[in-house]
This record gives structure tokens, C-alpha cells and sequence, in this order.
């Protein structure tokens, strides 16, 4: 059994670690609100903007895919990828669910698209360290990286990343483009998933909208869903950087509560035993004067 002065020092330093998690917990949770309220508050505005280029796609009366470059398809002989993760750790297993979502799933598409023919490259485009790090450790290649964005992403930031990608579709460097991220659907679940930016594909008309509801559009509706498809690819990727922050937030407080409940825990158990040890050395001195008394 470890001395009571071990023991003593160890239970000081757990309570150290445990005021360093408090504390983190406490600055994710606040953050973790303001981020969850931004989330909240695009996404309608996300929600109007698929159904407006929804309705668009459906009253264009043709098929624009060989005009509009952002909707072209053709044989895919290279894959790109969007990685979206935090920039700091010490937010549970958030990190490695993505990198391990977005691994799984290049590695589905290349075995897919192998068994028709040529085995597709891969290329990424790495948003946060996190990311980053993965796709260097594993020797992938990288055509551009976003780092530091910091707790409040903006449009610009989103227009960014997402132009990196539309010039790389453009030139035919990719032939299509996968944005992962993790999806926040509350404190505890973050759900990683896998959403195809490019080429384009305009939302279903859920409700039949375009053919109840006559608009005039001015100058018509193909100019406009033309000029309306970059911004749907920069408002795809905002909503995402959006989800990955509140993710992390959340991520980060859930863990670090973890980590406060098991350092309490853990003072609670060495404090037993220090007890223990400390009554036990008092019971040996007393026998040892009981016992020196006995002998003079």
C-alpha cells in the first residue's frame, strides 16, 4: 500500500485536474449555447434557400444540367473531399468519428466505382487541425487546408472553402465533391455524415410547391437559378461549419463533465484509502507504545 504522503499528493493533483475541467466545462457550455443558437438560427434561412433553388430547378422547364457547369456530371476519375473537423481536441471521440466516416467512405466509393473500371484519386480539402493531421498521418493528398477559423465562422469564411472547390470542379481536377461533417442534433449526439456538394443536386419539391404557387420572376427563372447556384454551395458549406462548432462545443462539455465526474470519483476512492492508511498507522503506533510499555 502507497504511504499516506503518496497518497496525499495524489488526491492534491487529481483536484487540480478536476478545477482544469470544471473550468473547460463551464467555457464549453457557454459556448456551446451561442453556438447552438447560430445553428438554429440559419437554418431556416438554409431551409428557405433549398426550397427556393427547389422550385427554381422544377419550373426551369428543361434540363439545365448541360448548361449550368455547377450541375454537370460526367465519369468520375477523381474524388473530393471536404473535411470538416475541430481545431482542438478534448472533446471525446468527435475527431476520430469524422476522419474515420470520411475514410470509410472514400474507401467505398474507390471500391464502388473500381469494379466498372478505374479506380478514382482522392483529393481533400482539410478544415480544421484535426483533419489536417489525419490526412497527413495517412499520406493523402491535400489541395488545400482552412485553419483557426475561430468560434464564430462567416460567410466569408464559407465562400472560402467552398470557391477552393467549385475551381477544382470546374477545371475538372474533381469530377465530384463530398462534404463531411458532423451533424448536431443535440448535447449528446453528433451524428458524422456524408453530403454531395458537387456536381449540384437541387432538393426535391417536397410538397409540389412549384405547381400551386405562381411566381414572376424577373429576369426568368433559368437566369436565376443559374446565378443562385454558387451561393447554395457557399450558404451548404456555412450551415456545415455552423454544425461543426456547435458539435465541438457540446462534444467538448459532454467529455469534460466525464472527466469532472471521474477525478471526483477518484478523490472519493483515495480518500477511503488514505483513511484507511492513516488508521492503520495509528493503530501500529499505539501497539508498538502498548507493547514498549509492556517490556520497561
Amino acid at each position: 500500500m502507497p504511504s499516506t504522503r503518496e497518497i496525499r499528493r495524489r488526491i492534491v493533483s487529481i483536484k487540480n485536474v478536476s478545477q482544469i475541467t470544471k473550468a473547460m466545462q463551464m467555457v464549453a457550455s457557454s459556448k456551446m449555447r451561442r453556438a447552438q443558437e447560430r445553428v438554429q438560427q440559419a437554418r431556416p434561412y438554409t431551409e428557405q434557400l433549398y426550397e427556393l433553388v427547389s422550385r427554381l430547378s422544377s419550373v426551369s422547364g428543361e434540363d439545365l444540367s448541360g448548361e449550368v457547369a455547377l450541375l454537370q456530371k460526367r465519369p468520375i476519375r477523381h474524388i473530393g473531399y471536404i473535411l470538416l473537423t475541430p481545431d482542438r481536441g478534448l472533446c471525446g471521440a468527435l475527431p476520430s468519428n469524422i476522419n474515420r466516416l470520411a475514410a470509410s467512405n472514400a474507401l467505398e466509393q474507390q471500391s464502388k466505382l473500381a469494379q466498372s473500371g478505374r479506380r478514382p484519386d482522392l483529393e481533400y480539402i482539410a478544415v480544421g487541425r484535426k483533419g489536417r493531421d489525419f490526412l497527413l498521418r495517412t499520406h493523402q493528398k491535400m489541395i488545400a487546408e482552412f485553419t483557426n477559423i475561430g468560434d464564430k465562422p462567416s460567410m466569408n469564411d464559407a465562400s472560402g472553402i467552398a470557391q477552393v472547390a467549385m475551381d477544382s470542379f470546374l477545371k475538372e481536377e474533381v469530377d465530384v465533391v463530398y462534404l463531411v461533417y458532423p451533424k448536431f442534433i443535440n448535447t449528446v449526439t453528433q451524428q458524422p455524415v456524408v453530403v454531395q456538394l458537387l456536381p449540384v443536386q437541387p432538393p426535391a419539391d417536397r410538397d409540389g410547391q412549384a405547381e400551386k404557387l405562381d411566381y414572376i420572376y424577373e429576369p426568368n427563372p433559368e437566369e436565376i437559378f443559374k446565378a443562385l447556384l454558387p451561393r447554395y454551395v457557399d450558404v451548404q458549406v456555412y450551415q456545415a461549419l455552423l454544425e461543426t462548432m456547435a458539435s465541438f462545443y457540446s462534444a467538448q462539455m459532454v467529455a469534460m463533465k466525464n472527466a469532472t465526474d471521474i477525478a471526483k470519483e477518484l478523490i472519493e476512492d483515495l480518500t477511503l484509502t488514505y483513511n484507511k492508511a492513516r488508521q492503520a498507522a495509528i493503530t501500529t503506533q499505539i501497539l508498538e507504545i502498548v507493547s514498549g510499555a509492556e517490556a520497561s
